[in-house]
């Protein structure tokens, strides 16, 4: 009989009322009981106009605060919002004139077009994912990136293209969406690095994050500020004599109260994890399915597993055995996450083998 999962996640997966043959964290992730009774009582109260302000305020900084342990900064250094793309754009603003931004072909477009679209004379250049260290030069003002590839799971040589960045002079941009929750993922080694909460991290949908280096906060401008970029966003609300955050709040964008409501005990969850727990087991549930499909193993472990279904048939077995997976680029996707276990596996492959 198939175990639940290790005894340190036991706890974490009793969190989720679904989990079993969900295959799919990495399209959307699964509400906790945490997030689905906050979200109701959210509602509750603000059917009968007890809704409080100041309440989402604070439960804002909670999950900001939970976000900067997740990845290794002072809560000082995240901005908050509802968007990666968002952030790719302020980023996308503070490029220089006619400077180069290197991306990853065929990366995910949130972390393209607003590179490919900044105008102002900007080159847009992008090479393959395992190349990418090499293609990076001294013309290069920006790399940006996908830690895990949305497409294919491939996950990124992080460490050689930070090195590579460095010898060149060049700035790094991050896109971790598809990364935290599952692998460690240290936001200190980049000058930005992006996050979207709705996949791994089981989050509402509209809640995101940018971890930004001090250094690389000079350099970014906040051209998106409005109230909740102020010092002290209750008294930012009205004028244009407002002083901004000195942190990252700069950049913050007016958050989406319900969403961050639903939020918070899922980061917070995320966040008492130890993450190569974590790690060890979605990335040995996905070994394992290789194994019994065949399928080579990465260059580095990933808890996304695709492969080439060109016309949907495997996706579509695995929808008859009521197994939620997905389907991107002419790939079947499978993904692996805490509340999966050796069952799931077990399940998949039952399904592919009919």
């Amino acid at each position: 009989m198939a175990t639940l999962a290790p005894p340190d996640l036991r706890d974490a997966r009793a969190e989720f009322a679904g989990g079993r043959s969900y295959l799919a964290a990495c399209t959307m992730g699964l509400p906790t009981h945490g997030t689905r009774a906050a979200v109701m009582a959210d509602l509750d109260a603000a059917a009968t106009g007890h809704a409080d302000a100041a309440a989402y305020t604070a439960i804002v900084e909670r999950t900001r605060a939970s976000f900067g342990r997740l990845v290794g900064v002072d809560a000082s250094r995240v901005a908050i919002g509802s968007q990666a793309s968002v952030f790719a754009g302020l980023v996308a603003a503070a490029i220089p004139d006619g400077a180069e931004v290197l991306c990853v072909e065929g990366d995910f477009s949130s972390m393209v077009l607003p590179f490919a679209h900044a105008g102002r004379g900007v080159r847009l250049r992008t090479a393959p994912l395992q190349g990418l260290a090499d293609a990076i030069t001294a013309d290069t003002w920006l790399v940006a990136f996908s830690l895990v590839q949305s497409a294919t799971g491939e996950v990124a040589d992080d460490a050689a293209i930070r090195a590579a960045a460095r010898r060149h002079g060049a700035r790094t941009l991050c896109d971790a969406t598809q990364a935290v929750g599952w692998m460690p993922v240290d936001a200190a080694d980049h000058d930005a690095v992006i996050c979207h909460a709705y996949k791994w991290l089981c989050a509402p949908r509209g809640v995101a994050f940018l971890a930004i280096s001090e250094d690389f906060t000079r350099v970014v401008r906040p051209v998106f500020a409005g109230w909740y970029a102020g010092s002290d966003p209750w008294v930012s609300c009205y004028g244009h004599e407002v002083e901004l955050a000195a942190d990252a709040g700069r950049f913050d964008v007016s958050p989406a109260w319900q969403a961050f409501v639903g939020a918070e005990p899922a980061l917070e969850l995320f966040a008492s994890l130890d993450a190569e727990t974590v790690y060890a087991h979605t990335t040995g549930l996905a070994a394992t399915f290789r194994a019994g499909r065949g399928l080579a193993a990465p260059e580095r472990a990933s808890a996304i597993v695709t492969w080439a279904d060109p016309d949907g048939r495997d996706l579509a077995r695995l929808a008859e055995a009521g197994i939620a997976a997905s389907g991107r680029a002419g790939r079947a996707r499978v993904a692996f996450h805490v509340f999966n276990d050796e069952q799931d596996v077990d399940d998949a492959l039952a399904a592919l083998r009919h």
